[in-house]
């Protein structure tokens, strides 16, 4: 059995894009802190945000959407106290209504993105954003457009890097050509291999960089729970298809070469599945900067100890097959994600 590294070694570092900024090898996403995944300990999350720090991990990962702009606020104290330190990184492009918490709209268009990054900044309480991205993509606003009013913001002092999410190769190249572009935030974990269609491929091309989200496919390769039924009443997981019933049940056979090849390692299946997309990643010749989301400073100390982990040929042969097989959608509604327009 192979034994783990120090869990206290601070992380590697990796240029964000051609000419981005540099950041650890691995990002914190901050979504969970303040709704989405059930009662959130408000001490133990901001402890974390202390612990990723000193772990190494510089890029932090927010957006307007997530508790209507309550984790922007939640995360400020942090960022203003940190400023020079950090890589802060937040989202436009989701719209929701509090009187309606069940609606979600996109909107791209110029005057949306004017009022949405003065929101940002606001709340964030900064002069200007390190990362902006467009959260999602709505085909009915042309994308030039769009990415046209972002170099404004550029161009304004307001955002220093732009960056887009669920997006394809094809619109990737299409904005790049308007303005560089850092990062592309997508879904890629051993489950979900979206990007790989198309986007991995222009990313190499542009020399962007690719921020994974839900690496641990939203907690279930990390065996924490095994179907929603398990899951608080108000975590968004009750709705997402892979999670429930039949679904479940066939995803959770999935997971065995996961927990061998974690068992080989001394280490968690969370553990290798995070080593997989940094090796996946290298494959393709691609920086990488995964943000899993965590409120623990335990969870995070053991999810920075994977970036140390390599993964041998058999291994990745085991775990190759998994994207394939697994039963049901990312999200009830895919129309606003890379794959319905791939």
């Amino acid at each position: 059995m192979r034994r783990m590294s120090d869990n206290n070694e601070p992380i590697a570092k990796v240029t964000l894009g051609t000419g981005g900024p540099l950041v650890g090898v691995q990002g914190l996403g901050c979504m969970g802190m303040s709704e989405f995944y059930g009662p959130t300990d408000e001490a133990a999350a901001r402890a974390t945000l202390d612990a990723a720090l000193d772990l190494g991990v510089t890029l932090f990962d927010t957006a307007d959407v997530y508790g209507l702009g309550a984790n922007e606020e939640f995360i400020a104290p942090f960022v203003r106290e940190h400023r020079d330190e950090i890589t802060l990184a937040t989202k436009f492009g989701i719209e929701r209504k509090a009187d309606d918490l069940r609606y979600r709209g996109v909107r791209n268009d110029p005057e949306y993105i004017r009022r949405a990054v003065d929101g940002s900044l606001r709340r964030l309480g900064v002069d200007v954003i390190d990362l902006y991205y467009m959260h999602r993509r709505d085909p009915a606003v042309p994308l030039a457009e769009s990415v046209g009013a972002m170099a404004e913001l550029v161009r304004a002092g307001k955002v220093k890097h732009l960056g887009l999410s669920e997006v394809t190769g094809a619109e990737l190249r299409e904005a790049h050509a308007v303005h560089p572009i850092a990062a592309v935030q997508s879904e890629w974990s051993l489950f979900s291999r979206d990007v790989e269609i198309s986007l991995t491929g222009a990313a190499v091309g542009l020399g962007v960089a690719l921020v994974p989200y839900s690496p641990l496919g939203r907690g279930f390769l990390t065996g924490s729970f095994q179907d929603a039924s398990q899951l608080s009443a108000d975590d968004f997981r009750q709705n997402q298809p892979r999670f429930s019933g039949e679904n479940a049940k066939r995803n959770l056979d999935l997971l065995e070469p996961l927990r061998r090849v974690a068992e080989a390692h001394g280490a968690t299946p969370a553990q290798i599945a995070l080593a997989w997309v940094q090796q996946r990643a290298r494959a393709h010749g691609l920086a990488v900067v995964p943000i899993p989301g965590t409120r623990r400073a335990e969870r995070l100390r053991e999810n920075t100890a994977a970036t140390r982990i390599v993964l041998d040929e058999a291994e990745l042969g085991w775990l190759e097959p998994l994207a394939g097989q697994v039963a049901g959608d990312r999200y009830p509604d895919m129309s606003s994600t890379s794959a319905a327009r791939e």
